[in-house]
């Protein structure tokens, strides 16, 4: 009797798990212009902030259950907020650089989404933990992070907060506090993504 027990317990949560897996997804494109993955970078006497564009696309079940997303983040869209429009160019061309983001040869840094699960004590700005593979510079790590996900009629928005450490990507560049310019290994993200069915 326990065997038998046993195996209708296990083929119904085969089955139920084969009937989520098999549910219909929904596709939400990402509203370019009306998105953007803010930075800033940060020295210990001063710091520069600016933003990215970026395009992909969400996944998301009938019942709301997010289930993958795939993003693209051209590197030439870099833009600074808090300089002169004179100097601008002197930085981003910098950022555009071997010394950073290396675009000659990593156009593109790419976010694809693993797990997105309910947020542990969930607030009226966090909602989420998203979880996914995150590339930069010819290499991929794991981020994870808190964010705040609003489904509304047709619309999919995507808020958060949070940092990585650019040297698990190799952007080594002035990593020395012995050294004339010392910029510190944590980058600091704003995401405000919005897409569309």
């Amino acid at each position: 009797m326990k065997h038998l027990f046993v195996s209708f317990f296990l083929l119904v949560s085969v089955c139920a798990c084969s009937k989520k897996d098999n549910e219909p997804s929904q596709t939400y494109t990402v509203d370019g212009p009306g998105s953007k993955v803010e930075w800033k970078g940060s020295a210990p006497d001063h710091f520069h902030v600016g933003a990215f564009s970026v395009s992909g696309e969400i996944r998301r079940r009938a019942g709301g259950e997010i289930v993958g997303g795939k993003f693209k983040i051209p590197i030439a869209s870099i833009s600074n907020y808090d300089l002169p429009d004179e100097v601008k160019p002197q930085l981003l061309d910098h950022l555009k650089s071997p010394d950073f983001f290396n675009m000659a040869l990593y156009p593109e840094a790419a976010f694809e989404i693993q797990q997105v699960v309910p947020y542990g004590k969930a607030s009226a700005d966090t909602t989420h933990t998203i979880r996914g593979a995150f590339t930069m510079l010819g290499k991929t790590n794991t981020i994870s992070f808190p964010a705040k996900i609003v489904a509304e009629n047709d619309n999919l928005t995507t808020r958060a907060s949070f940092r990585f450490d650019r040297l698990k990507w190799g952007m080594t560049s002035y990593n020395d506090p012995e050294k004339g310019l010392y910029i510190l290994p944590e980058i600091e993200i704003q995401l405000d993504i919005r897409a569309k069915k």
